[in-house]
C-alpha cells in the first residue's frame, strides 16, 4: 500500500469526525432495511425448522436472530430481503442444492 492509501485513509477520518461534530453535511448514510425474521417466517406459514432447512440457515442462528440476540450480518440481510421480496424464487433456487444434499 502506498502513501496515498494512508493520506486517503487519514482524510477520511477527519471527514468522518467532521460530520460527526455537524460541522459537515456531505457524507453518504446507508441505513439497511433489516427485514423482521420471525414475521417473515410466519408471513410464509413455515416453522423454525422448516424456514433453516428450506434456506439453509442454520437453525441456532435463526433462533438468535428471531430471540434478539443475534443481527444478520450485510450478507445475510440481502439474502433475507431477497427471500421477503421473492420467497418462491428464492426457495425454487435453492432446491436443486437442496435435492442434491439429501441424496
Amino acid at each position: 500500500m502506498g502513501a496515498d492509501f494512508g493520506n486517503d485513509l487519514i482524510e477520511s477520518l477527519n471527514q468522518a469526525v467532521a460530520y460527526a461534530k455537524g460541522q459537515s453535511k456531505a457524507a453518504q448514510v446507508h441505513e439497511l432495511h433489516i427485514p423482521n425474521v420471525r414475521t417473515l417466517r410466519e408471513s410464509l406459514k413455515m416453522s423454525q425448522q422448516t424456514f433453516a432447512l428450506t434456506f439453509r440457515i442454520p437453525l441456532a442462528t435463526l433462533k438468535g436472530w428471531e430471540q434478539g440476540r443475534r443481527q444478520p450480518d450485510a450478507t445475510a440481510v440481502a439474502f433475507l430481503s431477497v427471500i421477503e421480496k421473492m420467497p418462491r424464487e428464492a426457495q425454487a433456487a435453492l432446491a436443486p442444492i437442496r435435492a442434491a444434499a439429501e441424496a
